[in-house]
């Protein structure tokens, strides 16, 4: 079961489009197989030259589903997510079947098994190269300055302060994002 928490930037969240988000994103309950309750975070964002952009977020316990749409008809834009969404579970769930039979285990059960995996085309993932490299103690600043320096759109290092190891990453916005861990 989804649970939907629907928030508007720039834009009051009518029950009209609240209604709408429910029922293009129910759509995807039909994956889930479990009684269990997700939270699907879903903002509206309206921006001055009339764009919406719709993101959603759905935690699962093996996969962070998410996904997010600018166009200029909020309607469409939430009809893209969905069917975003709804690629991903299908991407996600025919891989670990296939990866289960061939290891000889089960799939992860919380999809239903109501994908046929020959619409979904096998991706192989090629690693090219293998890097190691052990993680400097520093703040946030001086990563984003090494990062910046090295040319990089993103940089692992340890947080001086919780020393556990850390990513901060450049957004396609200009700002920057830091990925923290719980160590």
């Amino acid at each position: 079961m989804l649970e939907f928490i629907v928030r508007g930037e720039n834009i009051e969240v009518t029950e009209a489009i609240k209604d709408y988000v429910v029922k293009r994103l129910s759509r995807l309950e039909r994956y889930l197989n479990d009684d269990n309750k997700y939270v699907a975070h879903v903002n509206v964002r309206s921006y001055q030259e009339r764009t919406f952009k719709i993101e959603v977020t759905i935690q699962l316990p093996y996969l962070l589903l998410r996904a997010e749409d600018t166009q200029s008809d909020l309607y469409q834009a939430i009809d893209f997510v969905s069917e975003k969404l709804e690629r991903q579970i299908r991407k996600y769930k025919t891989k670990v079947n296939r990866k289960s039979r061939e290891k000889g285990y089960k799939g992860i059960s919380t999809f239903t098994d109501d994908v046929d995996e020959d619409e979904v085309p096998e991706q192989e993932f090629e690693v090219v190269r293998t890097k190691h490299l052990s993680l400097k103690p520093m703040d946030v600043e001086e990563a984003i300055l090494q990062m910046d320096l090295l040319g990089h759109s993103f940089f692992i290092f340890e947080d001086a302060e919780t020393e556990s190891p850390a990513i901060v990453y450049k957004r396609k916005d200009g700002k920057y994002s830091v990925l923290d861990t719980d160590m």
